[in-house]
């Protein structure tokens, strides 16, 4: 019924150092407008391999490479996912996969999923602690990104 990330191999959920998942359902709001806010956050819009950098979670700036991007319709999900490394020796190299869902449900209502997938000893470290920055973190995002998308729905009718 719903889309699943197509993960490369290297990042398979339950195979690496540290993963997550969050979702959310909506109502009020459609795929189409979330994903203006998720791709074009503050002007960067990002396609298909684009590069940036990005600060997370205490991590040192991140190299950022996007994998794959396809905008949502009315009928089909929206999907968009990057990898981000941090070079270093075995103690600090981080290699992660980030990927988002946004689709409209036949139930009226919008999806919006992101998981991510972390390989490194850092990555370990933060699976290690309870309750996991990431997971709280993700949610945190997602929670901003659904107000903003309310916020400038309502603003725009």
């Amino acid at each position: 019924m719903f889309t699943h990330i197509s993960w490369p191999r290297q990042y398979l959920p339950g195979t690496t150092d540290n993963f997550v998942s969050n979702e959310v359902y909506v109502r009020g709001i459609t795929a189409e407008q979330v994903w203006k806010y998720l791709t074009d956050v503050s002007h960067w819009e990002l396609h298909k391999w684009d590069k940036f950098r990005f600060s997370t979670f205490g991590f040192p700036p991140l190299n950022a490479e996007v994998w794959d991007c396809v905008e949502p319709t009315d009928i089909t999900p929206g999907h968009i996912a990057w990898r981000a490394w941090q070079e270093g020796d075995d103690s600090s190299a981080l290699d992660v996969y980030h990927a988002w869902v946004v689709e409209n449900v036949d139930w009226g209502v919008v999806r919006i999923c992101t998981q991510e997938s972390q390989n490194g000893q850092p990555a370990a470290k933060l699976a290690q602690q309870k309750p996991n920055p990431m997971l709280n973190g993700h949610q945190d995002w997602l929670n901003g990104l659904v107000a903003y998308t309310k916020s400038k729905a309502k603003s725009s009718a």
